[in-house]
């Protein structure tokens, strides 16, 4: 029978209708982009001077940027053992930002995004920055990751630290558990985590995939490759911010070329605030108050993108309050994934995703620094910061191109009640005038201490769970 071309185009239209089908009944993919130490206004949209960021502009203008979302703790280790189990890190017994010595890492029996997606049948892999335990039985894999490929903790882990010269080793890089190279060059991280990504989508364009790409950048000490030298007025930073924002352009572009962009949810966020005393090596917290390492705004609101054509209503803003604990539960409720079996305390946002900004899934935040101290509650509007002493690096001059200035550690904050509505950058306390608010978050306090405990309280907590330690 002779084939006549509208029989072929009416075979292909056919074919590409059923490809459709056939993406529309898998879960869908997830794509999680953390990236290290980037400020609220360190993105265009969000007031960012002397670059630009075109790719992380067209996500929030084609899906949702979160106003109010904040980081589970303002500082590295503690960040991504929230992100990846769904609970306050100090739940889960870790804190701070491990380093060489550490023993211990994220207990294997926590039950991660990773994890809840390689049950429901997801290829999974982890590029770039772990920092939930360097020993192999905490690397990615023993965390429901197929695959691994980046540096066990931080950039400036290395003998080339500026202010702890040859206290640390060499830098590995470590490919699923083996060492391949020590010292990698750095000004290549961005760029082959990048590829290593888009490998990785390219290898499972067929069937459901959780990609956790962890840019080790903006972090401190800064590289940059030859694309991106000197292309910003910003200096190194802003080279290193285009770059990222490059590598967010690369992997959406992936997505629309594979046609996986209507089923695949996209999210890009920080792990915690700018670190300020690095000066002109260091982001912007877009006027909030302190930065990484404290849990002033400056230091855990962070800014969120996030992205599923056809799901995620284009062009929105959510107000609402949201973190990176909740990623857990909302991706385990879109794909059908079973929840953790331990107690978590994200909730599921995947309402504010569909744009019902009428729901209020999380209602109060927790603000815990340091070993195990609870420093600040939120509710509605409203935080109530406890008196403590932490990090400030308020009158104080910062340091420049690659050297710390000083951030002083142990000042004593007095604490106070602020409107965050009105007065983002808490410098108005309000304590004394709203006596119902503040005995409000105070409950929300109280329980938090019988759960969680409060070094600052000497409350132990009746719900926190060991970290995983190294075997004797």
């Amino acid at each position: 029978m002779k084939m006549t071309r509208s029989f072929y185009l009416t075979l292909l239209l056919f074919l590409s209708v059923c490809a459709q089908i056939s993406a529309q009944s898998q879960p869908p993919n997830v794509v999680l982009v953390y990236i290290d130490d980037m400020g609220y206004g360190d993105l265009g949209i969000t007031g960012a001077v002397g670059y630009q960021t075109p790719n992380m502009d067209q996500m929030a203008r084609e899906g949702m940027f979160f106003s109010q979302y904040y980081a589970p703790q303002a500082v590295c280790t503690a960040s991504r053992a929230g992100v990846m189990t769904g609970a306050y890190p100090n739940r889960v017994g870790l804190s701070g930002a491990l380093n060489h010595t550490a023993k211990i890492g994220l207990h294997p029996d926590e039950e991660t995004i990773a994890d809840i997606l390689h049950a429901r049948g997801y290829a999974t892999a982890a590029y770039g920055k772990w920092h939930l335990g360097h020993l192999p039985e905490f690397l990615p894999r023993k965390q429901g990751f197929d695959e691994f490929y980046g540096i066990p903790y931080s950039n400036d882990m290395w003998p080339n630290h500026p202010t702890s010269k040859n206290f640390y080793p060499e830098l590995p890089m470590i490919e699923n558990e083996t060492v391949v190279e020590l010292n990698p060059d750095q000004r290549q991280f961005t760029t082959v985590f990048t590829k290593k990504s888009l490998d990785f989508i390219d290898r499972n364009k067929g069937n459901s995939f959780f990609l956790y790409l962890a840019h080790p950048m903006p972090h401190v000490p800064l590289f940059v490759s030859d694309k991106f030298e000197g292309k910003s007025e910003q200096g190194l930073y802003g080279d290193v911010i285009m770059e990222l924002d490059w590598s967010i352009g690369e992997i959406r572009n992936k997505l629309k070329e594979l046609n996986l962009e209507e089923n695949t949810l996209v999210i890009v966020t920080s792990d915690n605030g700018p670190w300020l005393n690095y000066g002109n090596h260091a982001g912007s917290t877009g006027g909030l108050r302190e930065g990484k390492g404290t849990s002033f705004e400056g230091g855990q609101r962070v800014p969120a993108l996030m992205s599923w054509k056809g799901q995620i209503p284009e062009g929105t803003v959510c107000n609402n309050l949201a973190s990176s604990i909740d990623l857990l539960p909302t991706i385990a409720a879109l794909t059908g994934a079973t929840p953790p079996a331990k107690q978590i305390d994200g909730v599921d946002i995947s309402a504010l995703l569909q744009g019902d900004f009428s729901q209020h899934p999380r209602e109060s935040f927790l603000y815990y620094y340091r070993g195990n101290s609870l420093e600040a509650v939120r509710k509605s509007n409203w935080k109530l910061v406890f008196p403590h002493p932490g990090r400030t690096y308020e009158g104080f001059s910062p340091g420049k191109d690659g050297q710390p200035g000083v951030a002083y550690e142990n000042h004593y904050f007095e604490g106070g009640l602020y409107d965050l509505r009105r007065d983002p950058g808490e410098r108005y306390n309000m304590r004394g005038y709203y006596p119902e608010v503040e005995a409000e978050l105070l409950e929300i306090a109280t329980a938090a201490r019988e759960d969680l405990g409060d070094d600052l309280t000497k409350s132990p907590g009746k719900n926190r769970r060991e970290p995983g330690r190294m075997a004797e």
